[in-house]
């Protein structure tokens, strides 16, 4: 007997464009994400997987999808985030020219943290972000000694390890800060992104020119067009970008934070498609959802007046910067309600 199937659509979605929406487009399917197996089942009590805050455990998925690759994408899920901007999705792009990349991301080959051998079975993990309230702190120790530790963007750590420690196991970036922080932090010190021995990088996708950059990368070769045009993104990673210890976060997880956490007023404004959460709130989600405990350190806090807007700026003091696309009033508050709630410790409350 003949089997009859349903055609499903084997063709991209019409383009949507940002300039067609006057605030942020609200798709019966915003709030709704891939999910993945369970990972490990965790040993550890104090796990924040085990909180019983009720807020938290509502918004929470453990199970979030983290990472985009070859493997978890095809044309059904190409449409579906092509309803949704960037980085939270494909909207306004081409289906060819993003594929060009991410048909080339390997499929991770492990989890992105392990509790330590001969550990008590949880996963530690510091997320230092570049604030001045690190200055002075002291904390550099106290850093070093988790299991992982996490920096994102113009991580300067040579001659302030007594501040910000000196480690790094995960790096998060987006094109933008791994090619535009040596010239910004130059000054400073800051040469190259960190690239300790075994380090895992974890990329943002946030625009156009991250797919481009990533197919240079993943290929070995030089970007071909776009505004990396001839650069070569493995110079950027110091010898130690690897396949296997390479991440890109995956469109879902980006939109669940903004959604679920960081859901920002400002969408609802004219410039809504520009909103989205910082690269140091991404990193200390990601933390949240690979790791069991989170002690944050230099992000921003109530008293931020105080203090420099940069650690690195030692002997100035600059004012912390308000631009429109993040929204650091949320943030901050954020931060503090997760520390009160104790999900999270927090470095200056």
């Amino acid at each position: 007997p003949s089997v009859s199937t349903t055609a499903v659509a084997e063709t991209p979605i019409p383009l949507l464009y940002r300039g067609n929406f006057t605030k942020l487009p609200q798709w019966d399917f915003d709030d709704v994400y891939n999910q993945d197996a369970p990972p490990r089942p965790t040993t550890c009590a104090p796990s924040l997987r085990n909180s019983q805050d009720e807020n938290f455990k509502k918004a929470f998925l453990p199970n979030i999808r983290l990472f985009l690759h070859k493997d978890n994408i095809n044309m059904s899920e190409w449409n579906r985030l092509s309803h949704f901007n960037n980085p939270f999705g494909f909207m306004e792009f081409k289906y060819d020219d993003v594929m060009a990349s991410v048909k080339l991301i390997p499929k991770p080959k492990e989890p992105l943290l392990l509790p330590k051998p001969g550990g008590d079975g949880c996963v530690h993990c510091a997320v230092v972000g570049t604030a001045g309230i690190l200055n002075g702190s002291k904390v550099g120790a106290e850093i070093d000694a988790h299991d992982y530790v996490f920096r994102m963007n113009g991580a300067v750590t040579k001659g302030f390890e007594e501040d910000v420690g000196n480690r790094t196991s995960v790096y998060v970036h987006t094109a933008h800060s791994i090619t535009a922080s040596p010239y910004f932090w130059g000054k400073y010190g800051y040469k190259s992104a960190p690239h300790d021995e075994g380090i895992k990088y974890v990329m943002i996708p946030e625009g156009m020119r991250d797919f481009q950059w990533l197919e240079g990368l993943l290929k070995g070769q030089q970007v071909s067009g776009g505004q990396y045009n001839k650069k070569w993104p493995r110079d950027y990673y110091s010898g130690q970008y690897n396949e296997s210890r390479f991440y890109v976060l995956h469109q879902d997880f980006l939109r669940y934070v903004r959604n679920r956490f960081l859901k920002s007023p400002n969408l609802n404004n004219k410039f809504w498609a520009m909103v989205r959460p910082t690269n140091g709130a991404f990193t200390l989600f990601l933390a949240l959802h690979t790791c069991d405990t989170v002690d944050a350190y230099g992000f921003m806090t109530d008293d931020y007046m105080k203090y420099s807007n940069y650690y690195v700026q030692k002997y100035i003091k600059t004012k912390v910067i308000f631009y429109s696309n993040h929204d650091y009033n949320l943030e901050k508050n954020t931060w503090k309600d997760l520390h009160n709630r104790k999900i999270i410790k927090l470095l200056g409350k």
